[in-house]
């Protein structure tokens, strides 16, 4: 339901907003900040060259996630949607993460000189107000508040709320892209649907919930040409490059083994469906909150956080961590598709995924580059110490995940999704010569879309073929959890070609109206 509007669709000529804004981007190499003599403020951007956005999915997450667009000065934040509407007795956020959040945008707009003294005392009243409650009622408070800051408030028109987000790309004819911060079942619905309207689109990961889903956005992405990214920060990370260049150079020799592990789950796996009714909190709309996924009683056992360990809605530990660390591993290796995925795991359950898992990998040959092997452990499984490790050096990487590349010359060792890479053992190090820097280098993974939306000619590093590819191989080990023995892959047919019982896997059956 809508409660307020946004501002209008076009300029006084007639052209668009959509059309003027890409037309300028693609006319300058990034956007222009107007001189401060002429309008009066340093920092300070022309409406017709920000981009309106319009939030969907704005729980707990997608409220940090637009928190770090607005800082942006060519954001415009116009529209936030959401099936709750954020009752008193559903908080999403703790009280330190909240004020702490708050803190960061108050630091960036405290740094913007048309903001009187008292004005940064008024956005944090505003904010506080909301009590660190997620949802849509409290975010369009949120985008006022903070607009409302600023001296030049009397351009922006206000920021509208929906509850269903079909609604919003209907009505919200100046809407220039959207964030997705849905549970993951509702990402390709929400993201084709925008796509299709013209929308850019900026998708929390998994890119998608199915490894059907995968290959029908990156198919829409690529027919629409809107601007993609998944938010997998780490591909645009100086870290990423680094290992890149070093592999490419040879730092470690072809490298024919990588092992990932993870600490995740920290949310319930393991169990079965609840068999009761709870009573449904106010301003949920919980049939909005199903989506695609079969319908089901009320209860506590899947939201908020905890729907990711259920099947229906979430991805499991792959689908929150696997993210980011195989988009490392697939770009530094130039990976596409596996052609096998086996695991094996703790207990399985037909609604959730299992306590801990170990899964492998089998990646062809590409190009110069030799097969690979891909393992990958969670729920505080870890793999055997490499050699060159000291026997007094914790095998963590950083927070009990780590990364590693195994060559024939060598080992790279880095954090969980690439970071802080560096060569074992330590001695290695210190004699290491770096490559010459040769790719690159990334603005930032929210500034790459952001630029993309208005024309940018280079294309978001986590685009939605490239993450399609990323998000198809996550999936299949998802299959592969829920399907005993090893799965043979072909990437073309979208077909496992040795286990009948998967293929209901690749593209599960959803309610009626929810398919992409």
């Amino acid at each position: 339901m809508k409660t307020s509007t946004t501002g209008t669709t076009s300029t006084k000529d007639g052209i668009s907003r959509r059309k003027f804004i890409t037309t300028a981007g693609a006319l300058a190499t990034g956007f222009t900040i107007v001189p401060r003599n002429v309008l009066g403020g340093a920092g300070y951007v022309p409406p017709s060259d920000k981009v309106n956005i319009a939030f969907i999915g704005v729980g707990a997450q997608g409220l940090r996630v637009m928190l770090e667009f607005l800082k942006e000065p060519d954001v415009q934040a116009v529209a936030v949607c959401d099936p709750n509407k954020a009752s008193s007795d559903y908080p999403q956020w703790g009280e330190h993460e909240f004020r702490d959040s708050v803190q960061h945008l108050l630091n960036v707009t405290s740094g913007w000189d048309w903001l009187s003294p008292e004005e940064p005392l008024q956005l944090t009243h505003s904010l506080r107000v909301t009590g660190g409650m997620a949802g849509r009622e409290p975010c369009q408070k949120i985008v006022n508040a903070y607009y409302g800051t600023q001296k030049r408030s009397g351009e922006y028109k206000g920021c509208a709320t929906y509850s269903d987000f079909r609604e919003l790309l209907d009505k919200e004819k100046d809407v220039d892209a959207v964030v997705v911060g849905t549970t993951d079942n509702l990402h390709a619905a929400v993201s084709a649907a925008a796509m299709k309207k013209g929308k850019h689109v900026f998708c929390q990961k998994p890119m998608t919930h199915t490894i059907h889903e995968a290959r029908r956005i990156a198919e829409i992405a690529r027919q629409t040409g809107v601007a993609t990214q998944v938010a997998v920060g780490n591909q645009a990370s100086e870290d990423t490059r680094l290992l890149c260049e070093w592999i490419w150079a040879g730092a470690i020799g072809p490298v024919r083994e990588v092992v990932n592990w993870s600490s995740r789950p920290f949310w319930p796996q393991g169990i079965e469906r609840p068999t009761e009714s709870q009573p449904l909190p106010e301003g949920l709309d919980w049939n909005l909150w199903l989506g695609p996924a079969p319908e089901r009683p009320f209860n506590r056992a899947y939201l908020p956080f905890v729907w990711r360990g259920w099947y229906d809605f979430g991805c499991g530990a792959l689908g929150d961590m696997g993210c980011y660390s195989f988009d490392t591993i697939f770009r530094v290796l130039k990976l596409e598709a596996a052609t096998s995925v086996e695991a094996s795991s703790s207990e399985r359950y037909t609604e959730t995924l299992p306590l801990a898992s170990i899964i492998h990998f089998e990646f062809p040959a590409r190009g110069e580059m030799p097969p690979v092997k891909l393992h990958w452990y969670d729920g505080g499984l870890t793999p055997p110490r490499p050699e060159g490790l000291p026997d007094d050096k914790v095998m963590t990487g950083e927070e009990h995940e780590g990364l590693l590349f195994i060559g024939d010359n060598g080992t790279i060792m880095s954090g969980f999704s690439g970071r802080r890479p560096h060569l074992i053992p330590e001695s290695k190090m210190k004699t290491f010569q770096a490559p010459p820097k040769t790719l690159p280098r990334s603005p930032g993974n929210d500034r790459e879309w952001l630029d993309a939306c208005k024309g940018g000619k280079t294309k978001p590093g986590a685009n939605f073929e490239f993450s399609g590819m990323v998000t198809e191989t996550l999936q299949l080990a998802n299959v592969a959890l829920r399907v005993e023995g090893k799965l043979n892959w072909d990437r073309e047919a979208l077909k496992v070609t040795n286990a009948a019982a998967a293929e209901k896997c690749i593209a599960p059956e959803v309610r009626e109206g929810w398919a992409v």
